[in-house]
């Protein structure tokens, strides 16, 4: 998490250090980035980096949160599913998670450290920034699945949380495929159908 002082900065100053440590992850990944290159190519002291970010795991964290608040702030958030019927539930739910992934495809630097991040490069404090990053989507989840199965989209013979649980371990599953193993956009739509297809035979009544 960011110190207060890098908040303080002036917004091209945070998007110059943010963009420096984005290429630098990208292109050499977690294990593989220079703290120092960081520095230098963002055009700041040594010192006032340590004022800004504890450390580079710390940084690191904080490429990846700020990377997807903005790929779905500029996709217009994520929207509840739809609340007429099963069908159009689903279809809705497709129609997000297929904007997702094109709106990463668009955007390699993030899709790079999305990969790097997910293939293995974890440690203790990034796995918990994970946890972290699930967390805030429990509201839209919790509320998504009421909507699911007020309309008869969703299976109630389970409990709620194993119901999430359930979901978020496929969506996952999913998510790690997708990120690791790009298609190209014909294969990409395919893939998404497929999958939330399997998540749908799952979780429907």
């Amino acid at each position: 998490m960011p110190r207060p002082r890098f908040h303080r900065l002036a917004d091209e100053q945070q998007t110059r250090i943010l963009d420096a440590a984005l290429d630098e992850f990208a292109a050499h990944g977690y294990r593989g980035a220079s703290l120092n290159r960081i520095i230098s190519n963002a055009g700041v002291s040594k010192g006032s980096m340590y004022y800004y970010f504890d450390d580079k795991e710390d940084l690191y964290t904080h490429v990846i949160r700020d990377g997807l608040q903005q790929l779905l702030a500029e996709g217009g958030g994520v929207p509840l599913p739809a609340r007429t019927d099963p069908d159009a539930f689903w279809a809705s739910l497709e129609s997000q998670c297929l904007h997702l992934m094109r709106r990463l495809a668009a955007s390699p630097r993030l899709g790079a450290v999305l990969r790097d991040w997910l293939s293995g490069a974890g440690t203790p404090a990034l796995r918990s920034a994970q946890h972290e990053a699930e967390q805030e989507a429990m509201p839209w989840l919790t509320e998504t699945l009421a909507t699911g199965q007020a309309i008869g989209a969703v299976r109630t013979d389970l409990p709620p949380g194993l119901i999430i649980a359930l979901a978020m371990g496929m969506g996952k599953a999913m998510d790690t495929w997708l990120i690791t193993s790009p298609p190209d956009d014909e294969g990409l739509e395919n893939a998404v159908r497929a999958l939330m297809s399997t998540m749908r035979r799952a979780l429907q009544p």
